[in-house]
């Protein structure tokens, strides 16, 4: 059976999302605000699930409607035949995203939505279904945009950027959907050399090999939230695990990381052994300004620090040596620097080819191409 399907995901990443549910197959698909909305089976549900590199949550949208007050809300949740979704001894919970005027208050908005399906049971079998919001079969999600009601059943559970190899993180760690994304966006052909000179905990370097490697990210996980639904197909799921595991390439990657601070090499090459127990992350202890590039050029990435912890001063020559560095060692590289740091990004002294306008968590962010070309202007400099 086809149903609507929607994906949420980052800002500035709704095209590669669209891209990826196209080569799942997906139908019908449209671009939204940070989610893109698709036709799908159950198989396309696991398999977006499993395959997905820049989704966050897959959803099944059950009810819409409007309301201007918590009785108006109470009521279109009330009336919904709540007995399709789930059984009165399911133990079920809510997230939201409530943006209203109407609402001010999300937990008393999401409170009202609990109690109305609540009674809905009540109503009908005497009995009220427990809330548990640590375990429970049913996930759903509410997201209020001023008078714009919409309940989603959730079935992927955790956030999908918890791929399941990170067990420690550094200072900063970037989700793994926005490392992945990142990747795609930057057009790397996964056959040349992919070097991060500060990987912190590893995650930019671990999804380009999962990427080059063609290793589903659902390969890794453990868990979906699907698998607890009455109507889970175990032997669907089994078969498209048993796919993806059949489609990972095991070529030789071309896959480097490095960072200033040998702690979070250390987590780096953890998390790599977690993620492709069977391939090979070179990372290394290295200080990008003084450390040669690897010898086969390819694409640079890099998440530099925004200057949490940096005088204004020191961060404006921070990025100018990033800069520096890019001009003296990396010609015929491509590299891309991914900051939130808006202002020291006019300091690396290069022009960017292209620029994407993002987001990392509320900041506004940059994601910066430059092409490193050779030539007598590099001439003479490392």
């Amino acid at each position: 059976m086809q149903q609507r399907i929607i994906v949420k995901t980052f800002q500035g990443f709704e095209s590669i999302l669209a891209s990826e549910l196209f080569a799942l197959g997906a139908t019908d698909v449209e671009v939204l605000n940070r989610a893109v909305q698709f036709k799908g089976d159950k198989a396309l549900l696991y398999a977006a699930n499993i395959h997905l590199r820049t989704g966050l949550k897959v959803m099944i949208p059950l009810l819409e409607g409007r309301a201007r007050n918590e009785q108006q809300l109470y009521d279109l949740v009330k009336q919904f035949d709540w007995g399709d979704v789930m059984r009165v001894d399911d133990t079920f919970s809510i997230s939201q995203a409530i943006y209203s005027r109407f609402f001010p208050h999300g937990n008393y908005a999401a409170l009202k939505i609990k109690d109305a399906i609540a009674d809905h049971f009540r109503d009908a079998f005497g009995m009220r279904p427990s809330v548990d919001r640590d375990n429970a079969v049913i996930q759903l999600h509410v997201h209020i945009a001023e008078d714009q009601i919409q309940i989603s059943l959730d079935s992927s559970g955790d956030s999908l950027h918890l791929r399941g190899y990170r067990t420690g993180t550094h200072a900063a760690p970037m989700s793994e959907v926005q490392a992945a994304g990142l990747i795609l966006l930057s057009g790397w052909d996964q056959k040349t050399t992919f070097y991060d000179p500060m990987c912190g905990s590893g995650t930019m370097p671990i999804e380009a090999a999962l990427i080059a490697a063609n290793v589903a990210p659902g390969l890794i996980r453990k868990h979906f939230a699907f698998q607890r639904w009455h109507d889970y197909d175990t032997a669907l799921y089994r078969q498209l695990i048993l796919d993806a595991a059949a489609k990972v390439k095991r070529n030789k990657l071309h896959v480097l990381g490095s960072d200033i601070n040998g702690r979070n090499v250390d987590l780096a090459q953890a998390h790599a052994i977690a993620a492709l127990p069977d391939m090979k992350i070179p990372f290394f202890k290295k200080d990008f300004q003084l450390a040669d590039p690897p010898p086969e050029k390819g694409v640079v990435i890099m998440n530099p620090p925004y200057g949490e912890r940096l005088q204004h001063a020191d961060m404006i020559a921070f990025y100018q040596m990033i800069g520096n560095v890019l001009k003296q060692k990396y010609a015929g590289w491509t590299a891309w620097v991914f900051t939130g740091n808006l202002e020291a990004a006019k300091f690396i002294g290069l022009k960017p080819s292209e620029k994407y306008k993002l987001k990392n968590g509320p900041l506004d962010a940059l994601f910066l191409r430059f092409d490193i070309r050779e030539g007598k202007f590099w001439k003479g400099q490392g």
